[in-house]
């Protein structure tokens, strides 16, 4: 079972103070050098565009992430918003967005046009990129709890107990909020 963030987790997450981003970008690290071993098809498929600096900006949250999809030298790194480095090609939208196209259960294309994700600068890269992704069939819960060795086999044990509970939270989340529950924004 893929993972899947509820619709408003991100809300959550965004309140919370951003972590020490040195800590972070070791394990961002770890888990680009973990998608080479595992989807090394998917780096080949770049050619070119490996080289290329991609911003991937999950706006509801307090950091970016530049990513170069290198064979030699992959990279994928957290940034502060206040600090994003130079950037060729840009992907902008809401983590569970993100998530979802990246697990193949959302279309790229679907996702651009209803105005969802955005993308700037270099579109052939992105493209490319998004293509490349698609083929490589990843599954970024997989790749996490990977990373996490035997804790990870812990979390995905878990994960098919946990998961269906975050997706229900999900849903009595949405139906609340449009059955008289708080008022999000609405003036009194």
């Amino acid at each position: 079972m893929p993972f899947r963030l509820p619709d408003r987790a991100p809300h959550f997450v965004r309140r919370l103070p951003t972590p020490p981003l040195g800590l972070l970008r070791p394990v961002f690290q770890q888990l680009m050098a973990g998608l080479l071993r595992r989807h090394p098809e998917m780096f080949d498929r770049l050619g070119e565009y490996g080289r290329v600096n991609f911003l991937i900006d999950p706006v509801d949250l307090p950091v970016v992430f530049i990513m170069r999809p290198d064979p030699e030298t992959p990279l994928l790194i957290p940034y502060g918003r206040d600090a994003v480095p130079e950037w060729s090609a840009a992907v902008r939208g809401p983590l569970p967005r993100l998530i979802s196209m990246v697990n193949g259960r959302e279309d790229g294309d679907a996702l651009f046009f209803s105005r969802d994700i955005v993308i700037e600068g270099d579109t052939e890269a992105v493209l490319a990129l998004r293509n490349a992704i698609d083929d490589a069939d990843i599954d970024l819960f997989e790749e996490v709890t990977a990373l996490l060795g035997p804790f990870g086999r812990i979390l995905a044990s878990l994960h098919g107990r946990v998961g269906p509970l975050f997706g229900r939270a999900a849903a009595i989340m949405r139906r609340g909020a449009g059955t008289g529950g708080p008022a999000e924004g609405r003036k009194a």
